[in-house]
């Protein structure tokens, strides 16, 4: 098999036991969607696809040192062609509420995912009012907001969010519940 049959085999999302295995679906995912570059802060929620993006050589995984960095970093990717997705926790929508009006100036595409805190199984308080204002907030400066329960709920979601985002250049933000991602252990 040529190397341009192996990668486009690989591309192809396959069927998971997606109850445990959703992080490398959702990794299958944003790949056939054509994403090559994420940015993020470290998050335990996203440490799977954190991994996965950072092993594959045809991908570019940047650390940032603050969530809004991700949001100028994923304008410039697109303005020089490539897909790019930013993770995040819910806290850190509050840290980057206002770079978000960059991508809608721009009319660019932006897909955020993000991991719920202050919902179910939260033993911080701090997370908890953040955690409720997040959709609010982000639907407040006009970015649409999805929300996923379930992996096959964020399988699903994240396939028509990227038609949504990088088609017709919207702004999305997936909101991934705490329950799915899992109680944090300290």
């Amino acid at each position: 098999m040529d190397a341009a049959k192996v990668v486009s085999a690989r591309r192809e999302p396959k069927a998971h036991d997606l109850s445990k295995e959703w992080p490398l679906a959702l990794y299958e995912t944003l790949r056939a969607a054509g994403v090559s570059h994420m940015s993020y802060v470290p998050d335990a929620g996203h440490s799977t696809l954190i991994r996965l993006f950072h092993e594959d050589p045809e991908t570019l995984a940047n650390v940032l040192t603050t969530e809004e960095e991700g949001v100028a970093i994923a304008v410039g990717a697109w303005l020089g062609g490539k897909r790019s997705i930013v993770l995040m926790q819910s806290s850190g929508v509050g840290n980057c509420i206002n770079m978000l009006s960059l991508p809608a100036q721009a009319r660019t595409p932006l897909l955020l995912l993000v991991t719920m805190r202050g919902e179910w199984a939260e033993f911080n308080p701090w997370q908890v009012p953040m955690g409720r204002a997040t959709q609010a907030a982000l639907e407040a400066i006009g970015m649409t907001v999805l929300r996923a329960e379930t992996a096959p709920d964020l399988i699903e979601t994240v396939e028509q969010a990227t038609i949504m985002a990088y088609e017709t250049d919207q702004q999305i933000a997936i909101l991934i519940a705490q329950r799915l991602v899992g109680k944090k252990q300290w």
